[in-house]
């Protein structure tokens, strides 16, 4: 992770100047939250200024305002680098910014909605180089296990569970460089989008503008002669039916499903698919993971400059799995998902990280909502 530095406050100014300053702003709002570590840049208007917060281990810190006169630009400034239409206020737009566009080390996805008190824009920042193997996952050791020997095998589906900003993602990912380094296989992922390049892959992207989908890209894709295909995610019906039957016919698939625990994962695919035969042959493994703050080392939680106030520094990966044996795919074909339940249960991994005093009881609430 990159050192954490305050912000400082931009510097307003008038007159033509604000033409030169909203490049130079938008720069420094780049670096300031590529050095604290940052994943996202929320910009938000409001009124006579916008508010910039960054998201900084999953949890949005306010950085800085901006004011009326120079947001406008910066907005504008955003938009033109992304080629997206800079006119265009009340429909949403998504584009992205190449590093060197912004002499930065991340490419830069770009979102822009509208909002009832002026234009909303987020920033995804994200660098293929910082891209984490397996190892540097840092997963519970009996997961990491897991999650190792399934990428070994031939046939089969992996599923990963968890809510939005969980590490589904970067789990993926490292999967997939750990099987393209085990070489030998043909790998297709189909992503939405592409966030990070990896050699010795084939990766594609869905276009829902033009009726791409999961499902229909995952069909066409299969007469390529996948050995392993990577789904970014099951949305509906179709595309469970595909991975499941992929999983049944000599691939090996990895995908995510929203669910709240090992168990939801198999029962939402009971709903998705009425053929729960396949579902107990095809499923291998499920993962349902969470991010967890790590209390700052340098002040020990109690807030500095160098975690910008929030008291923590970096996060820790909590991963439950259940592998399906004989005995559960026994109950699952009678639609029976009861057995589904994890050896290592996330609340107890949580609670034994606060016993360490790798994190606290505040973030552990947090995280478990209570």
């Amino acid at each position: 992770m990159f050192a954490k530095t305050k912000p400082s406050h931009a510097r307003q100014s008038n007159g033509s100047d604000t033409e030169v300053s909203a490049p130079v702003v938008l720069e420094q709002l780049v670096r300031q939250a590529e050095q604290a570590g940052a994943s996202d840049i929320h910009l938000q208007m409001r009124g006579k200024l916008a508010d910039v917060a960054f998201r900084l281990d999953g949890v949005l810190s306010p950085a800085r305002t901006l004011p009326e006169e120079i947001a406008e630009r910066v907005f504008g400034r955003i938009k033109f680098l992304a080629r997206l239409k800079t006119y265009q206020e009340t429909m949403p737009q998504e584009g992205r910014i190449s590093h060197d566009e912004l002499k930065s080390k991340n490419d830069i996805r770009v979102a822009t909605y509208p909002t009832v008190t002026g234009e909303k824009i987020v920033l995804r920042l994200f660098n293929p180089e910082t891209a984490k193997s397996l190892e540097e996952l840092a997963l519970p050791g009996e997961a990491h296990a897991q999650l190792e020997h399934f990428l070994r095998q031939t046939t089969g589906l992996l599923l990963l569970t968890g809510p939005a900003g969980s590490g589904k993602t970067t789990t993926i990912y490292s999967c997939l460089r750990r099987l393209a380094d085990l070489g030998g296989r043909h790998i297709i992922t189909i992503e939405d989008p592409v966030e990070q390049i990896v050699p010795g892959t084939m990766q594609t992207e869905v276009n829902e503008a033009i009726g791409l989908d999961f499902a229909r890209a995952a069909r066409h894709l299969l007469r390529q002669d996948p050995q392993v295909l990577i789904l970014g995610e099951i949305r509906d019906d179709a595309t469970a039916q595909l991975a499941i039957r992929a999983g049944l016919t000599g691939h090996l698939v990895i995908s995510t499903l929203h669910a709240g625990s090992c168990r939801g994962v198999i029962e939402r695919l009971f709903t998705m698919s009425a053929d729960h035969s396949a579902i107990a042959s095809s499923v291998e493994l499920v993962l349902n993971q969470r991010l967890i703050r790590k209390v700052c080392p340098r002040c020990d939680g109690g807030g500095c400059e160098s975690c910008l106030q929030t008291g923590y520094g970096g996060r820790l990966p909590l991963v439950e799995w259940f592998r399906v044996d004989e005995s559960a795919r026994s109950r699952i074909r009678c639609g029976d998902a009861g057995c589904i339940t994890a050896p290592y249960p996330l609340i107890d991994l949580a609670r034994s990280l606060v016993q360490q005093g790798v994190t606290d009881e505040k973030e552990f609430k947090r995280i478990f909502g209570l």
